[in-house]
């Protein structure tokens, strides 16, 4: 299907712009959400001639949305969440979880302009995309961990999970005791397996 774009759409255009999409994504997307109009000659017409209007109204949304996007540019947001002993998440972070942090911190985001692909469902800290106008997107940090202490130290630059995982590996080196007897540890000497050879065949 021919569309007019209304709006800058990443990957496709600017305002003005007609181009080819697939069928589906201009009826259940473009269309709905008044980025498009089909391309025919009346829509071409209205479109010309209200030309002026739009590009000013996009303006105007675009210093709206630059003027918001200095404010939230590169913010940190905590989220304490209860995980397993590996960092998976009991449950997920979406977008929802997401807008509400926002708003806690007194920035009023639209869900649809929170770009996240799929939920997050580990600890650690990740880069959002938050595009607040098609011309303008800004990345956020989410920091999710299980308790403030594990918050500050991802902040810091530290895996936890990777500093949990060498804490319980040095952990088990010093429950280790060198003088044991040799069948009390799971290591065998090379001569008892010689001696247990024969009977095993």
């Amino acid at each position: 299907m021919d569309i007019i774009l209304l709006e800058r759409v990443e990957k496709l255009g600017n305002i003005g712009d007609v181009v080819k999409v697939k069928d589906g994504f201009a009826r259940n997307f473009l269309l709905p959400n008044k980025k498009a109009l089909r391309s025919n000659e009346a829509n071409r017409k209205v479109f010309e001639k209200n030309r002026e209007t739009i590009v000013a109204e996009n303006a105007e949304r675009r210093g709206h949305a630059e003027i918001e996007a200095k404010t939230i540019d590169g913010i940190t947001l905590t989220l304490i969440r209860q995980s397993s002993n590996t960092g998976q998440l009991y449950g997920s972070v979406a977008v929802r979880d997401l807008i509400e942090m926002l708003e806690a911190e007194g920035h009023k985001v639209s869900k649809s302009a929170i770009v996240l692909n799929k939920p997050i469902k580990a600890i650690g800290v990740y880069d959002i995309k938050v595009s607040l106008h098609p011309e303008v997107s800004v990345t956020i940090k989410v920091n999710i961990a299980r308790s403030p202490e594990e918050a500050k130290m991802q902040a810091d630059g530290v895996n936890v999970m990777e500093a949990l995982f060498e804490k319980d590996e040095a952990g088990f080196v010093e429950a280790y005791d060198p003088n044991a007897e040799p069948g009390a540890t799971a290591e065998v000497s090379s001569d008892d397996n010689q001696a247990e050879a024969p009977a095993q065949a």
